[in-house]
C-alpha cells in the first residue's frame, strides 16, 4: 500500500505542475500537451508513454485499493468477535473518512478521464485543444463541475494527509516531537497539493484564465 501510495502521489505532484503551465497562456499549455503525447518518439509510438503511464496508474490504483481491503480484512479477522463495550478512539477526520474519501476520489477519477481525456463530457470535447477543454469545463455556467471538483480535491486532500502522516510514522516518527512534525508535514503538504490543483478552475471560474 506504501509503496503504491509513493507512485501515485509522484503522479499527482507532476500533474499539478503541469496544470500550473496553464497561467503560461494558451500556446504554453497546448504545446506542454503535445509534448506529452510525443514524449519518446520514435522508439514509442505518438502517446506510447501517456498509454504506458495510464496503465501504470491503473495498477497502482487498482493494487493500493486491493491492498487497503486487505488491511481492513486483516484488522477485522484479528478481532472476529466485536467488543461489548468499546471505548471511542480519538483520531482525525481524515482518518475517520479515508474509505468514502477514496471513493469520492475514484469516481472523479473515471469522470475526469471521460472529460478532460477522451473529451466525452467536455464541451468542447476535441483532446487536441486541451487549454479550450480546461476553459470550457470551468466556465461560469458549469459552476457544478467546479463543485464536484473542488470536492473531490478536498477529499483527496485528507486522504493524503493521513496517508503522508501514517507513512511518516511508519519510517519512525514515533516519539511525540516526531508525531508532531508529521502531522505538520502531513498538513502542509496535504494544503499546498490541494491548493495547486484548486487554483485552476477557480481562475477560469473568475475570469483570471479564459
Amino acid at each position: 500500500m506504501a509503496v503504491t501510495g509513493i507512485l501515485l502521489v509522484l503522479f499527482l505532484i507532476a500533474h499539478m505542475l503541469g496544470n500550473l503551465k496553464i497561467f503560461s497562456g494558451a500556446s504554453s499549455f497546448d504545446h506542454y500537451a503535445h509534448w506529452l503525447r510525443e514524449l519518446g518518439v520514435p522508439l514509442l509510438p505518438s502517446a506510447g508513454f501517456l498509454w504506458i503511464q495510464r496503465v501504470g496508474l491503473l495498477a497502482a490504483v487498482l493494487l493500493h485499493i486491493w491492498a487497503a481491503t486487505v488491511l481492513a480484512l486483516r484488522a477485522r479477522a484479528a478481532r472476529p468477535v466485536r467488543y461489548a463495550h468499546r471505548k471511542k478512539v480519538r483520531g482525525s477526520y481524515a482518518a475517520r473518512t479515508m474509505r468514502w474519501g477514496g471513493v469520492i476520489i475514484l469516481l472523479f477519477v473515471v469522470y475526469h478521464i471521460l472529460d478532460l481525456t477522451t473529451g466525452t463530457l467536455n464541451p468542447v470535447g476535441d483532446p487536441s485543444r486541451p487549454y479550450a477543454n480546461v476553459v470550457a469545463d470551468f466556465a461560469p455556467e458549469r459552476w457544478y463541475v467546479t463543485a464536484f471538483y473542488t470536492l473531490a480535491i478536498v477529499a483527496l486532500g485528507f486522504h493524503l494527509r493521513h496517508g503522508v502522516f501514517s507513512a511518516l510514522r511508519s519510517l519512525g516518527q514515533q516519539t511525540p516531537r516526531g508525531e508532531q512534525r508529521a502531522r505538520a508535514v502531513a498538513l502542509v503538504f496535504a494544503v499546498a497539493l490541494c491548493a495547486g490543483y484548486l487554483v485552476v478552475p477557480f481562475a477560469v471560474l473568475t475570469g483570471l484564465v479564459s
